[in-house]
């Protein structure tokens, strides 16, 4: 059976809600025909769908998804309808009337608060809450009404369903009782109005909504950062003639120069000079790389030194930076969307509590006798209300509000609570080398034979002209003991070092294999302490005049003073530890050994990352990530958390679900830890949010007046909803004390 090709591709889909939300669209595409497999990040408002171009197109399925009330907005759209930033515009217009409707529907709400509370019997209070109220309910909150009605037509329920309901009941009857208050007064009842319930609770679930876009709004930089290491244009060799073209028009085998500081454009092969180009961001090493005749070079590389010459290679989609670009999409995508525990219950919730409420008024209407109207009505408003979903819309940003302030003032930034929710599920957690469990910059950690000033001058000035990386860490070594160098000329030795002249004195600086081509002599104890510094994966470099060896200087990418404890810590909590890094084997097993990781992975590509964290996904583990470099970002984006290190990349850290702002391993722990402690608080706002509907709603619709008389009145209702709301603020505000 011949298989069909298939075609990824990911979509932006506009008007989404809720978690529910996504999981609809997602359902809806997975339907249609030829569709392989379809995904919808609501954290990003993407779909990411595999499908059979030969049975469906991106038409069809944007088709389908608008006719269950939602948009999907494929290439021709963005052409015809949106410019360059389209889809920035559209979040920020987007967040932007949602702070508008949540600051007015606020501002609004609260005098009717206070009449409602304080001054119901002043000359035309339930007029002027009135007045107050309707612009809240249907204008700052119409959008509830409208997907409420969305949803209604697919025969669909959200929270917006509750929402709408709630608040619509509460108004109209509100609105009934403030016009013919005679019909409730004629039958001995009070006609109470509940316009500051309609309106406080839509103010809330604004709030909820708002505080969730917030946490949502920058979900897009890190691809945007990605994309923006390949330059717009290159300098290609044609006929003996420089050319500057746009890179869209590079093709394979063009010979393209690089300048010092420019960016490579493409994959390829170097064919003509050397220089040091910087490919941390492909790597992850601090340490720039010698790049001569065929040796490779990378797209989003950067040039450090001098100019050179290469043949492309790999172009477009074909590179590796284009690779990592399409992983990071893909592993963001195939995340399928933490379903809000509020929505999965609503999505029961809401018809059994209109259940409940219309077989009330029918059961009072059969059973009531001459008051059955009467009580049948209060007992369907009174559910109604008792069941609004005002603790619900709290139970998770005000536990996230006081959990993420208390994380920063800890030095831990948590972007949302499904981050916090996966956190107490970790089992394995992954750790990129440099810049996590090392500081990632290359300095002096021992000198072994310097003996005067004379050979201190002659290191610093040699070094000062060298054009290798760690020639760096060197003169910052020596210029910090004030150290003064000579202006000299030196001498470059390629892959080997430099020499030069001071004061009538010739010098080597560079490997043992530049002393060794010279006939330098090195002395015993100095080859020892070299042997010494190389076994623990440190980098040596020699002194040297003329004929013998004067002093050796070890260079290394130092371990935080905090890994070991923190390692330590997380082990102790029984989870298991892994260290992946881009760099030499000896090195790797130096780190892991000082650090007490027993598990870990050298001279790994970022693609082999990610597959590491798959292979550990698949073997049932839920994963964190922890990473500084744009190289970690694809293993970022696949692990179930994601946690970057606040001095790395900012690529990183817009992909991370988590920051550590200090670099210190040992807040992952406790990242961790609030974490859990966060996500039960939440649990427990949810459980009092819904325990005064299980145990109201039946009191509400009149189950104890056969035996004692009692009807609950919707103004106990309204205090017991109140009570809820109270009830799950002052649980998230436990958290600080904890």
């Amino acid at each position: 059976m011949i298989r069909q090709m298939t075609t990824t591709k990911t979509f932006p889909v506009l008007q989404m809600g809720c978690a529910a939300c996504a999981a609809k669209v997602e359902t809806t595409v997975r339907k249609q025909e030829g569709v392989v497999r379809a995904s919808v990040n609501f954290a990003t408002a993407n779909l990411m769908v595999e499908y059979d171009s030969t049975v469906t197109n991106p038409e069809k399925m944007s088709e389908a998804v608008q006719n269950v009330g939602y948009d999907l907005l494929i290439e021709e759209d963005v052409d015809d309808e949106y410019p360059a930033g389209w889809i920035d515009d559209i979040h920020k217009k987007t967040f932007k009337n949602l702070k508008i409707n949540t600051i007015g529907a606020i501002l609004m709400s609260l005098p009717v608060v206070i009449i409602g509370m304080f001054f119901m019997h002043i000359p035309f209070a339930d007029y002027i809450s009135w007045a107050l109220a309707t612009p809240v309910v249907f204008y700052f909150g119409k959008d509830f009404f409208v997907n409420a009605w969305k949803q209604a037509r697919h025969r669909a329920t959200n929270m917006d369903t509750l929402v709408a309901l709630s608040t619509g009941i509460a108004y109209m009857f509100s609105l009934f009782n403030t016009l013919f208050p005679e019909f409730w007064l004629a039958r001995g009842i009070a006609p109470y109005v509940y316009f500051e319930a309609s309106s406080v609770i839509i103010s809330f679930i604004l709030l909820g909504r708002l505080l969730e876009g917030k946490a949502k709004g920058k979900t897009s930089l890190a691809l945007k950062k990605l994309m923006g290491l390949q330059p717009n244009t290159v300098t290609v060799v044609r006929n003996a003639q420089y050319e500057e073209i746009s890179i869209q028009k590079v093709q394979i085998k063009d010979v393209i120069l690089v300048k010092p500081g420019e960016k490579i454009a493409v994959d390829g092969c170097v064919t003509e000079g050397s220089s040091y180009v910087d490919e941390s961001m492909l790597s992850g090493e601090p340490i720039p790389m010698l790049k001569q005749a065929n040796d490779k070079v990378f797209a989003g590389t950067i040039n450090q030194k001098s100019s050179f010459l290469f043949r492309a290679e790999k172009v477009g989609a074909t590179t590796l930076l284009a690779q990592i670009i399409r992983m990071v999409q893909e592993a963001e995508g195939s995340k399928a969307p933490v379903q809000r525990l509020v929505d999965k219950i609503a999505g029961i919730f809401v018809p059994v509590v209109m259940g409940v409420a219309v077989l009330s008024f029918v059961a009072w209407m059969v059973f009531g006798g001459s008051n059955g109207f009467t009580h049948g009505l209060l007992a369907l408003v009174t559910v109604l209300i008792i069941a609004c979903p005002c603790a619900l819309g709290l139970a998770t940003p005000t536990a996230m509000m006081v959990g993420i302030g208390k994380g920063a003032e800890n030095g831990i930034l948590i972007r949302d609570a499904e981050s916090l929710e996966t956190a107490k599920k970790i089992n394995a957690i992954v750790l990129d080398k440099t810049g996590t469990i090392t500081e990632g910059k290359p300095i002096v950690t021992d000198v072994f034979g310097l003996a005067n000033d004379i050979e201190k001058q002659a290191l610093l000035s040699l070094e000062k002209q060298s054009e290798h990386p760690l020639a760096e860490a060197i003169v910052r070594y020596l210029e910090e003991s004030a150290v003064e160098s000579r202006t000299i000329t030196v001498e470059s030795i390629t892959g080997k070092g430099v020499k030069g002249t001071v004061d009538g004195q010739l010098y080597f600086v560079g490997n043992d294999k530049l002393l060794t081509e010279n006939g330098i002599t090195m002395d015993d104890p100095l080859l020892a302490e070299a042997r010494q510094f190389s076994r623990q994966a440190k980098t040596v470099v020699w002194l040297a005049n003329d004929y013998k060896a004067l002093a050796v200087v070890a260079i290394a990418d130092r371990m935080k003073e905090t890994s070991r404890t923190a390692v330590h810590q997380l082990l102790s909590a029984g989870i298991e530890v892994y260290m992946l890094t881009g760099d030499n084997d000896a090195t790797a097993r130096e780190i892991a050994l000082q650090a007490g990781i027993s598990h870990y992975q050298a001279e790994t590509l970022p693609q082999q990352k990610a597959e590491f964290v798959k292979t550990l996904q698949s073997g049932g583990k839920t994963v964190a990530m922890v990473g500084d470099g744009i190289n970690d970002s694809a293993a970022l984006a696949q692990a179930d958390l994601s946690i970057a290190m606040g001095r790395g990349s900012d690529i990183a850290m817009d992909v991370a679900q988590m920051t550590i702002i200090a670099s210190d391993l040992t807040k992952i722990a406790e990242a961790i830890h609030l974490s859990r402690q966060t996500v039960k608080t939440i649990r427990q706002n949810l459980f009092w949010a819904f325990i005064y509907n299980l145990i109201g709603i039946p009191i509400a619709a009149g189950i104890l007046y056969p035996f004692t008389g009692f009807l609950l009145n919707p103004m106990i209702a309204g205090a017991a909803m109140a009570m809820s709301s109270v009830s799950v603020v002052t649980n998230s505000l436990r958290l600080l004390n904890k």
